[in-house]
């Protein structure tokens, strides 16, 4: 997923008002401490790659009234990463940002996925390019928090990248740093860093794995875990049956066997028919009036060790409905029962698939 990929959508985006904003509130639902950088976040946090690219076409308006939405619904985590319509997610929130001064989020962005992922290009050189380009897309002297974008597990392995992450924190360009993984081994390898302040990882019931090892070793370490995809690609949401199709520019379409980046970023993974019916035999376990993506999200939440989980949108609805997820914790879902069935079709159609890889 390097920047060529988004050479369509290289332009800034043309000045459009932010979209009224409703007095921020307090979540409804707990927040934790974002590991290590002295912040606490919403539980349910925003995904924006659907506001970038490579999830259909998003207008500007559109994609700055869903950051409202979920603002307005007390998410007060957005991720974002700099090659996300290259740069674009990150100018939409910029916008959003400047439009409402002591606004009380979080910015999460990714790095390092501008280049070819080869460890050459994870120079020091390179981390300051990326990073002021993209303190200039959000509007700020300081970004809240940096994650690798994925790089190789040797540069994960290597000191010289955490000294060259270091020094951008000392010099105030960003004010804290993370790893966004593909695998348990390289989230276990960014634990052991005393510097790291939070892992990104693929968690949901289509990945189970990291529940093995890597959120006891973060809770041991105080490193916060973000769970991204969390509904996987939306198969989760239950809204897809074996005849949807999605658009050409959509990566449902384009990167299914990991054409363009890795294969698990799409559907988590998994095979589109398996997962089908894996969604078949989750939504059957739910109680009448919960959708499999509110369970979902609620049973992300509550693992021990989570510190948020960041679902994207393309649409309010859909940012007021992931919010509200986590407040089934408390309204008598029985998280367990949803747990055991999450497991048990775990062990019948995914783990022989999904467990080795990731």
């Amino acid at each position: 997923m390097v920047g060529e990929r988004y050479a369509d959508d290289e332009h800034a985006p043309s000045p459009v008002p932010a979209p009224p904003v409703s007095p921020h509130k307090e979540c409804p639902h707990a927040r934790s401490p974002l590991g290590r950088t002295g912040r606490d976040v919403s539980a349910v946090g925003l995904g924006t790659w659907q506001l970038g690219a490579d999830w259909g076409d998003v207008s500007e308006t559109d994609a700055l009234t869903v950051i409202d939405a979920a603002v307005a619904a007390g998410v007060t985590l957005l991720d974002t990463a700099d090659v996300y319509g290259d740069g674009r997610s990150e100018q939409l929130i910029g916008t959003f940002l400047a439009a409402h001064p002591g606004h009380g989020l979080t910015v999460a962005t990714k790095m390092g996925r501008r280049l070819p992922q080869e460890s050459a290009n994870y120079s020091p050189a390179n981390f300051r390019a990326w990073v002021d380009r993209s303190r200039t897309n959000l509007g700020v002297d300081t970004l809240d928090l940096v994650q690798l974008h994925c790089p190789p597990s040797e540069v994960i392995e290597a000191d010289a990248t955490y000294d060259a992450l270091d020094a951008l924190v000392a010099d105030g360009s960003i004010a804290a740093y993370g790893v966004s993984v593909e695998t348990c081994e390289q989230a276990l390898a960014a634990i052991a860093r005393p510097g790291t302040a939070s892992v990104q990882i693929i968690l949901n019931p289509f990945r189970l794995k990291p529940l093995d090892e890597v959120l006891p070793a973060a809770t041991t370490a105080g490193v916060g875990i973000l769970a991204r995809v969390p509904l996987a690609s939306g198969l989760l949401s239950g809204r897809y049956d074996a005849s949807t199709t999605f658009a050409a520019n959509d990566h449902r379409t384009f990167n299914r066997h990991g054409e363009a980046f890795d294969q698990g970023e799409t559907f988590s993974g998994v095979d589109f028919g398996v997962g089908l019916q894996a969604v078949g035999e989750l939504t059957a376990a739910l109680p009448d009036g919960v959708s499999l993506p509110a369970a979902t999200l609620a049973w992300i939440v509550s693992r021990p060790g989570v510190t948020s989980v960041i679902p994207g949108a393309r649409t309010p609805e859909q940012a007021r409905s992931n919010s509200a997820a986590a407040d089934l914790l408390a309204s008598g879902f029985d998280v367990a029962e949803f747990d055991a069935a999450v497991r048990r079709t775990y062990e019948e159609h995914l783990r022989a698939a999904i467990h080795p890889r990731w």
